[in-house]
């Protein structure tokens, strides 16, 4: 497996792990839907988080976050919407990031709620 998919399977792990542990039950990982792809679906209460990880083993071309670009949102957008319809879900849907920077040592994690907003 290339360096960069090791590094991106490991931030969804320790993604999860993180979401776990702040009380949120993982409904799927990896979904797709046409050429989307949700890393992790998550739900807390009432609450359905659509998670774009975002992992990177150094912020020196910007931070995690930086690299979710508008195609990327139009992509999560249309796969949510499938995703609620096909389940018969009733929920508040967020979208939300989790920027991780590691060093194998090391792991920063940052969760970003409501990261972006869709009409």
């Amino acid at each position: 497996m290339a360096k960069h998919n090791e590094l991106g399977k490991l931030g969804e792990e320790l993604a999860v792990e993180f979401l776990i542990e702040q009380g949120y039950e993982i409904l799927e990982t990896n979904w797709r839907f046409d050429k989307a792809e949700i890393d992790i679906i998550a739900q807390k209460e009432n609450t359905l988080a659509i998670v774009e990880v975002k992992t990177r083993s150094s912020i020196e071309f910007g931070l995690p976050q930086d690299f979710v670009k508008p195609k990327k949102i139009q992509l999560l957008v249309k796969a949510v919407n499938e995703y609620v319809e096909k389940n018969d879900l009733d929920v508040e849907i967020r979208f939300d990031i989790i920027a991780i920077t590691t060093n194998k040592q090391n792991h920063n994690i940052e969760h970003l709620t409501d990261a972006f907003y869709y009409f």
